[in-house]
């Protein structure tokens, strides 16, 4: 009992907190209410960092691949 109130309040935080947390500001805006600097595909919005996403995707995919590799050849190995 004290496990599952410990998880359901933990539940409860984390969906309270992340209702008032926003990672960008609306397209045009900053939070200072000035315009989002930079050039936009298509002409509207702003401009969006994809950097860090892509550093992330393929840093799991090296890893994946290295897993693949390391099983396969201890699978070669092991026979």
């Amino acid at each position: 009992m004290k496990r599952t109130i410990k998880r359901l309040s933990l539940l409860i935080a984390i969906a309270g907190l992340s209702v008032s947390l926003y990672a960008q500001p609306s397209p045009g805006q900053q939070s200072g209410g000035s315009a989002v600097q930079g050039n936009a595909i298509g002409g509207s919005g702003g401009s969006a960092p994809i950097g860090g996403g892509l550093v992330v995707l393929l840093t799991l995919g090296a890893a994946w691949a290295g897993k693949k590799v390391y099983d396969a050849r201890k699978e070669m190995t092991g026979k």
